[in-house]
């Protein structure tokens, strides 16, 4: 018998688990239902849809990406501190690496999913900003969180391809692209300084 507070995870892990095993479009949510030994209700009363389950076990990836960060990084250089955020998304998809595959493997191919995906895709990468101690409000916090959605989204495919035991592909795919991240920071503000822009008004 699962208790009620554990429920919505109980939900979310077996549809995941489904996953694991066959396309994601194939999946319904009576599917869920049964396999989770629960009426369908009892889903309803929780996620009204699969995408719904999606959105919230991406909300439980940052819950446990941000419980992870080590506080004693906050003087680290901003480059370091958003490779530790992401590298810690990728320790908790882990497990999940065969769902994964499959859910983004159906979303390619529907447009509509792959749209509805891309709301908790900026809200994650917003607080794997905020959890780095980066801003992400205004027009420069928006360019932030598109950039480190881009940054994240090419490292997920190399993820998925990654048979390496420590995740060694990926973490050199994702060091290489903060730093040109990085690089292109730099060179625009020297680019604004020499523009002769007001002093600070690239941060942030």
């Amino acid at each position: 018998m699962v208790r009620k507070a554990d429920i919505p995870k109980h939900i979310i892990d077996t549809a995941l688990t489904l996953a694991a095993e066959r396309r994601w479009g194939e999946i319904s949510l009576n599917h869920i239902a049964r396999a989770a030994k629960l009426p369908l209700s009892g889903v309803y009363g929780v996620f009204t849809s699969k995408t719904a389950i999606l959105a919230a076990f991406s909300r439980q990836l940052d819950a446990d990406m941000l419980a992870a960060l080590d506080a004693d990084a906050a003087e680290a250089p901003v480059r370091e501190r958003l490779f530790d955020a992401l590298m810690k998304r990728f320790d908790a998809l882990n497990p999940h690496k065969g769902a994964i595959a499959n859910i983004l493997g159906d979303s390619c191919a529907d447009p509509i999913a792959a749209f509805s995906g891309l709301a908790p895709l900026g809200q994650s990468m917003a607080w794997m900003l905020e959890g780095a101690g980066i801003g992400t409000q205004g027009p420069l916090g928006l360019l932030r969180i598109k950039g480190l959605s881009m940054i994240y989204l090419s490292a997920l495919v190399v993820w998925l391809r990654d048979d390496s035991p420590d995740m060694a592909k990926t973490m050199a795919h994702l060091d290489k692209r903060l730093r040109q991240a990085e690089n292109c920071v730099i060179a625009l503000r020297c680019r604004r300084r020499r523009s002769g822009a007001p002093a600070g008004a690239e941060a942030g």
